[in-house]
């Protein structure tokens, strides 16, 4: 099959590799309708990761169930479904405490760039739609494979609570999606910071009341203004560096929560904040299967249009532009057509 692979630092290229095939019977294949660019995946890109030259990258995809193995009973060729970017069996001790990332199966979606995925553990991970969707409902229940649902958990972690002060550190495509999710769990104040105008236009779109466009100590200070000096009751942490983690504490208000889900590069925990100040840290690699279920019937209730955060669409032989685009921040977030 046709499928993305990475090579070196800034090196994307398309690449002919095996056809993934079924070989436990919790298996499944699917045939990617849609994939998409993390912006996790731009850590490796950017070299910050390790990387082994060829692998395939790509961890976000919608499709069709092409295979199954003996024990996926729910599902069967021709099934619409969205596939979790980490897989769980749903039943082990972890899935059952709602730490579905914490699988003792736990598996990862290894092409989402591609024109086929291996889903691990199908039969706990994969959620199938009513028939095939709409086309024009399909990037919407893509981001249900992983953005979503991760701007979601940094929410709860946050412990984000209706008529409450919430905080978005990051203006990614997951932290648009943390400003959505603190809107949906009612925040009444709702803050993101973000420097560019079209994230910030999505932003309030999702329901921000207030855009802080500086960064450190002048974010820092917007911040205890809007707040009249109080600081956030929830901070919701979507980045994953040092300086992004720093202004989360820092807005922070005393005996509040940040919810963590950038992934972390470089942080050093400001220990002794989070003791005077009774501040806590929670959060994590996204259970994204605890949350789909939830999130479609949203999705699918409408009033809100996820989707619009794929602001550049390419085919899988121009995925290298799509790549180019997002880290030169030419794009939120580029969905890959196989």
């Amino acid at each position: 099959m046709r499928a993305t692979t990475i090579h070196g630092t800034r090196d994307i290229r398309v690449s002919e590799v095996a056809d993934p095939a079924i070989s436990a019977p919790t298996d499944a294949i699917v045939k990617i309708v849609a994939g998409c660019i993390c912006g996790s995946d731009l850590w490796p890109y950017r070299g910050e990761n390790d990387i082994t030259p060829g692998d395939t990258i790509g961890h976000e995809c919608v499709g069709v169930v092409e295979e199954v193995g003996a024990e996926v009973t729910s599902f069967r060729p021709g099934d619409f479904v969205i596939v979790p970017f980490d897989h769980c069996d749903n039943t082990c001790v972890h899935c059952q405490a709602g730490a579905q990332s914490g699988c003792v199966n736990l598996g990862f979606t290894q092409s989402g760039q591609a024109e086929y995925a291996l889903v691990t553990q199908a039969e706990g991970s994969l959620v199938k739609t009513d028939g095939m969707p709409d086309e024009a409902l399909i990037p919407s229940l893509l981001t249900l494979a992983d953005v979503f649902p991760t701007g979601y958990h940094a929410a709860v972690s946050a412990q984000v609570r209706p008529g409450g002060t919430a905080v978005v550190v990051g203006d990614g495509a997951v932290g648009l999606f943390g400003v959505l999710s603190a809107s949906l769990l009612g925040a009444e104040t709702i803050i993101a910071m973000s420097r560019h105008e079209p994230r910030q236009e999505i932003a309030r779109a999702f329901g921000a009341t207030d855009i802080v466009a500086e960064r450190d100590k002048a974010a820092v200070e917007a911040v205890m203004e809007i707040t009249d000096g109080v600081g956030a009751d929830a901070v919701l942490e979507c980045v994953g560096t040092d300086q992004s983690m720093q202004t989360a504490f820092r807005v922070a208000r005393p005996g509040s929560m940040v919810g963590m889900v950038g992934a972390p590069h470089g942080i050093e925990l400001p220990l002794r904040r989070m003791f005077t100040q009774n501040i806590g840290l929670h959060g994590g690699m996204a259970p994204t299967r605890k949350y789909i279920p939830e999130l479609l019937e949203r999705v699918l209730a409408g009033g809100i249009d996820p989707g619009r955060v794929f602001d550049l669409t390419v085919s899988l032989d121009d995925v290298a532009e799509g790549y180019r685009a997002m880290d030169e921040r030419r794009a939120i977030k580029v969905l890959v057509r196989p």
